[in-house]
C-alpha cells in the first residue's frame, strides 16, 4: 500500500524560495512517473513538475527555468526547488506518484503554498 509523505510549504514574499519534498512510505519499489502538481479552481489538477523512471522531466510552461525537481539515488523521494517565487505561484501543490501501468497512481494531501507580493 503506497503512501507519499509530504514535507514544505508556507507563505513567503515574492522573490523567495520554497522547497517541497514527497517521500514514499509503505511501499518497496520505484515509480514509474512522481511529481508535484498543482490544484485549480474546478477541483482539476495541472502538471508543475513531473519525474520518470528513467530520470526525464516535464515542466509546466510558467515554472521552467525556476523551479527544479531532483529526486535521490533509492528514486523514492522527490524534491522540488522553487526559486523566484510569484504571487500566481499560491496555491495547493499535490504530490503524485504511479509505480506502474498496471496499478492506479497515489496522491497525497497536498500543501499549501502562498506567496505575497
Amino acid at each position: 500500500q503506497v503512501q507519499l509523505v509530504e514535507s514544505g510549504g508556507g507563505s513567503v514574499q515574492a522573490g523567495e524560495s520554497l522547497r517541497l519534498s514527497c517521500s514514499v512510505s509503505g511501499a518497496d519499489s520505484s515509480f514509474i512517473l512522481m511529481g508535484w502538481y498543482r490544484q485549480k479552481p474546478d477541483n482539476g489538477r495541472d502538471l508543475v513538475a513531473s519525474i520518470t523512471r528513467n530520470g526525464f522531466t516535464n515542466y509546466a510552461a510558467g515554472v521552467k527555468g525556476r523551479f527544479t525537481l531532483s529526486r535521490d539515488s533509492a528514486k523514492k523521494t522527490i524534491d522540488l526547488e522553487m526559486n523566484s517565487l510569484q504571487p500566481e505561484d499560491t496555491g495547493t501543490y499535490i504530490c503524485f506518484a504511479r509505480a506502474s501501468l498496471s496499478v492506479d497512481g497515489t496522491w497525497g494531501q497536498g500543501l499549501q503554498v502562498t506567496v505575497s507580493s
